[in-house]
């Protein structure tokens, strides 16, 4: 579908946003099988569940506006997990794995940031002031997700850090 205007952009972009929340599930699902840690797998189960919130939020997005999500043709996610599954394949050390796991997480939730950003501004610029209250608060939920996706990623620094440590001192 070709953009030629401010709207229909806004609902390429907004469409884009939805659909990757629908399939945020299954990626978060294998995130967390392949970090085989339980804080992090228990930290996606609930990111998971928030994006169900955030879906439905998305879905009142598009009923504002008097619009249906449109069909899009992307690969982002699906080449996002190929080159992850690539990548965890070559790393052997669990903390390591635990690492990438959650640095990747920052990654995709940053570019999730991003869009929604766009959603916002688009938002406003299309004159639907209250879509944009509800895309800030699923940018929002993101936000808070990095935060503390940030801070799991100190705390199995630490931990390494600490492991370490007592390994030196006991030789």
């Amino acid at each position: 579908m070709p953009a030629r205007t401010p709207k229909e952009t806004f609902l390429i972009l907004l469409s884009h946003v939805r659909e990757a929340t629908e399939r945020s599930t299954k990626i978060y699902d294998e995130l967390g099988q392949a970090a085989q840690d339980p804080q992090v797998k228990e930290a996606l189960e609930a990111r998971a569940f928030v994006s169900q919130s955030v879906l439905a939020k998305l879905d009142q997005c598009f009923k504002m506006i008097g619009e249906q999500p449109t069909k899009l043709s992307g690969r982002l996610q699906e080449i996002f997990l190929e080159d992850f599954r690539k990548e965890l394949n070559e790393i052997q050390s669990p903390a390591a794995r635990r690492l990438f796991v959650l640095a990747k997480l920052v990654h995709l939730t940053h570019l999730r940031i991003g869009e929604y950003a766009a959603l916002v501004a688009a938002a406003d610029a299309t004159g639907h002031y209250g879509v944009g209250v509800l895309l800030e608060s699923c940018l929002a939920d993101k936000l808070a997700f990095v935060e503390r996706t940030r801070r799991l990623i100190r705390h199995v620094v630490e931990n390494r850090v600490a492991e370490r440590k007592g390994l030196e001192t006991a030789a």
